[in-house]
């Protein structure tokens, strides 16, 4: 009688115990749901991922494994409505399906380190193998590592500074270096105090050197520049008055930033795609209202002939100088029967020297890099985000900007209108909108470009990452406690 009585209580408190497991893994999913979304909260990235590291450590291997799982899906979901707007549903479930599984292996490859070693230096696995995994997704993936946790810090200017160190790879570094380093705290043991004390100091010693850095820059005093987007795309069903009626309200926007004392004015991407006789008419246009107007205009157009289509930044001079044309080189996924641009454009625009480039260029550390040696003192970036994409889109840019030393003018259409100088700060920024669209008028951030090691030292470190990271799966590997 005392077997049959305990076996339903066993059955029980087994049930129990899952949902409390179940319970705490969405617990400590919630965080996670409000920093690996399109926008993140800076402040609780700090933090998000204590909850799973510490559940995954307190727990079995198989406990742990499906906790993390549940959580990271939790979180990734913040994405659905962003990956719907790009792909269908069961894409965007195999990609949420990918991201979980890469939390799943970085979350237990650390658990497996920390408790067969139970040493310090353990809280380097966390962060070196998140490290390791964007640097590769940056290298070779077609989307790079768009929406890596480290642009959550995009607006922490002090922190933000050590882009200019080490690049997106330092900074994710010590985002990933806190959680780890107090997860390891919690889990007890006399090795780890020293490790979290020398990540606080680590993180203090960042955040004073960056604020020093932004301490003495200087005010934006430079000749005035004008942003204008219209978010209405002139495409092949626009009827022709409407099409007309969206350039002659580009044009008025044109003279009225003119008017204002703008001596730059910046369009978005790829207002329309057109036929070669048609995209001929609308550069004639320009070069004349450069001219009129006394300003430079970038314009963003698609252009479709026989040999395919290109997406394009053209730069108009208000003196009839030669046109300068750009053509993008990463394309987004709508657009990846485009035709990819491999050229760069550096032009001297209102008394310094301007790069193109176009939307998602920006979102690769080499092309900015590029930039940078090349000596660009701002970036002209026509864009064209996806309204729930704009700050993300916005802040990769900046942070382009914040690794090579320039400042970074971005006009998108269903996004902000954002001008940034070289230290990542935000000088102006204004939603844009449909007909008659939004408008931005700011002065131009006036300083030689700023010199920075993100360039050499941040593919640097995040190879060296890639490297430690094999070298960690490989010894945890060989070494896994029981479970």
């Amino acid at each position: 009688m005392l077997n049959t009585l305990s076996a339903p209580a066993a059955s029980s408190t087994a049930l129990r115990q899952r949902l409390l497991q179940t319970a705490a893994a969405l617990v400590a999913g919630l965080p996670l749901y409000w920093v690996l979304g399109p926008q993140p909260l800076g402040w609780l990235a700090w933090c998000a991922p204590l909850p799973v590291l510490w559940l995954a450590l307190r727990s079995s291997r198989r406990d742990a494994a499906w906790m993390t799982c549940l959580a990271a899906v939790l979180g990734l979901s913040s994405n659905v409505a962003y990956f719907r707007l790009l792909m269908p549903l069961p894409t965007v479930l195999a990609v949420i399906a990918v991201k979980a599984m890469l939390w799943l292996l970085v979350v237990l490859a650390t658990r497996r380190l920390v408790l067969r070693y139970r040493s310090g230096w353990t809280v380097l696995a966390y962060p070196v193998l998140w490290v390791a995994i964007d640097t590769l997704m940056a290298a070779l993936l077609p989307d790079g590592n768009w929406g890596s946790l480290a642009y959550s810090q995009a607006d922490n200017v002090a922190i933000l500074q050590l882009a200019a160190l080490a690049g997106v790879p330092g900074l994710l570094f010590l985002l990933c270096l806190l959680p780890s380093a107090l997860a390891l705290l919690l889990a007890g043991g006399r090795a780890y105090p020293p490790a979290a004390g020398a990540t606080v100091l680590l993180l203090l010693a960042a955040w004073a050197c960056g604020a020093w850095r932004v301490q003495g820059a200087p005010a934006p005093g430079g000749p005035l520049a004008g942003l204008v987007a219209i978010d209405d795309f002139i495409g092949p069903a626009t009827p022709p008055a409407r099409a007309q009626a969206i350039w002659d309200q580009y044009a008025r926007h044109v003279e009225e930033l003119a008017g204002q004392g703008a001596r730059l004015v910046l369009l978005p991407e790829k207002i329309a795609v057109l036929a070669p006789a048609q995209a001929d008419a609308v550069r004639q246009r320009f070069h004349a209202l450069a001219r009129s107007a006394g300003v430079w205009i970038t314009v963003g157009i698609g252009v479709q002939d026989a040999a395919g289509r290109r997406n394009l930044a053209w730069l108009f001079a208000p003196d009839g100088a030669a046109l300068v044309s750009y053509q993008k080189h990463h394309l987004a996924p709508p657009e990846r029967n485009f035709l990819a641009g491999s050229a760069y454009a550096v032009q001297p625009v209102a008394g310094q020297a301007m790069g193109l480039a176009i939307c998602k260029d920006m979102h690769f550390s080499p092309l900015g890099q590029a930039y940078g040696a090349a000596g660009a003192q701002a970036m002209l970036v026509p864009a064209w985000d996806f309204q729930l994409d704009a700050w993300m889109g916005a802040r990769m840019t900046m942070v382009r900007g914040v690794e090579n030393g320039y400042a970074v003018l971005r006009a998108a259409r269903e996004g902000v209108l954002t001008v940034s100088d070289v230290y990542g700060r935000v000088l102006a920024e204004r939603a844009s909108s449909a007909m008659p669209g939004s408008t931005l008028l700011a002065p131009l951030p006036v300083h030689p470009p700023v010199a920075t090691w993100a360039g050499w030292l941040g593919p640097l470190f995040g190879w060296l990452c890639v490297a430690l990271g094999v070298i960690l799966l490989c010894l945890g590997r060989r070494a896994a406690p029981a479970s």
